[in-house]
């Protein structure tokens, strides 16, 4: 379970590949897709790749209840953090994406704010960074993004969140934290929900990412690999 090695967009966080990524007029590197569409959060960042051992405690985590696999995660977390924390506001508010309630009941608890939790009594904030889960509720309970399109995830999710207090958030800086970023589909109607009740600023901080462009790499590897393979009879 090692920190992401290498060139990330300095916006999503995903592995850049292609040397042209950082042929642009900004001063840090873009994937194509942030250079395309600006997301609706400042920056996301994660700890690890999502798979491996890495993905097997957030699901021990998760679907086996195993609450302190929160803490060791929690660890991780609380290194993103450190890695943004320098950029943030006098009083930024810690928002954990929030689970609808009848999977709450289910569960028991929201995995994302046990793992905020830990990373922040790791962290001598000095008050800067305050724990809020209440600022953001689930009020639709959505289908499982597993195996969508983008296009079909961002339909499913779509007016699932919602901001029970606008008034308490004018003006704020949040910083939002789930276990994993997958296509931001969800963090990003997190954030332009944030945004919209009035939230000056929305940062991502996420424990784990899956990083398309390795498994593009690694396809394209298979594939020159079978070409040989083929070309040698």
């Amino acid at each position: 379970m090692r920190p992401i090695a290498g060139g990330t967009c300095s916006i999503c966080g995903e592995r850049l590949l292609s040397p042209y990524a950082f042929l642009t007029e900004q001063a840090e590197a873009r994937c194509g897709l942030c250079r395309r569409v600006e997301p609706p959060f400042v920056r996301a960042v994660a700890y690890g790749s999502y798979e491996g051992g890495l993905r097997e405690l957030i699901h021990i985590l998760k679907y086996g209840q195993v609450r302190p696999a929160a803490n060791v995660l929690g660890r991780m977390l609380a290194e993103v953090i450190a890695r943004l924390e320098p950029s943030f506001g006098p009083s930024t508010v810690v928002v954990p994406v929030p689970l609808h309630a009848r999977r709450l009941r289910q569960r028991g608890f929201n995995h994302s704010e046990l793992i905020a939790q830990a990373a922040l009594k790791l962290r001598s904030t000095g008050g800067r960074l305050l724990l809020n889960a209440k600022f953001l509720e689930r009020r639709r309970d959505t289908q499982s993004q597993t195996g969508l399109t983008r296009h079909q995830r961002r339909e499913n999710i779509r007016g699932a969140f919602l901001v029970a207090k606008p008034e308490a958030l004018s003006g704020r800086e949040i910083l939002l934290v789930d276990d994993v970023f997958t296509t931001g589909t969800t963090v990003s109607e997190c954030a332009r929900v944030l945004l919209r009740a009035g939230a000056s600023k929305v940062w991502v901080a996420t424990v784990a990412r899956t990083l398309k462009a390795d498994a593009q790499h690694a396809e394209m590897e298979l594939d020159e690999a079978g070409m040989t393979m083929a070309a040698h009879g």
